[in-house]
């Protein structure tokens, strides 16, 4: 499948995760874009983290609606991934969903 729009961060695609390995989130499923546009647009390689369903309250995981459901990002599993793993465009988060993935990387990473 041919990707036409652009990778940047915050807009939702469907990524091919596999293989995974033991506890790792896998199969092809939405993945945010987590990496900051500077990266995205000079590397080959994207950082992004999962939509889940499974809904956990997890310090690690902002809860968002998308496509019409609720789920969750799961920033404890954010890959690194090539492009040529990134299919379809899906969407792109609502402000306020932006700003609580934010925070909780700072959180996570401070």
């Amino acid at each position: 499948m041919e990707r036409k729009e652009a990778v940047t961060q915050f807009k939702i695609f469907w990524v091919s995760l596999d293989p995974a390995q033991g506890s790792e989130m896998a199969k092809t499923r939405p993945c945010v874009v987590i990496s900051p546009d500077e990266m995205n647009n000079h590397l080959r390689t994207v950082m992004a983290s999962p939509l889940t369903s499974t809904m956990k309250a997890v310090p690690s995981r902002v809860k968002v609606y998308f496509n019409g459901q609720y789920g969750m990002v799961a920033l404890d599993h954010i890959r690194t991934v090539d492009k040529n793993r990134i299919n379809g465009y899906m969407g792109k988060l609502e402000k306020t969903e932006i700003e609580a993935i934010k925070e909780t990387l700072q959180e996570m990473f401070s």
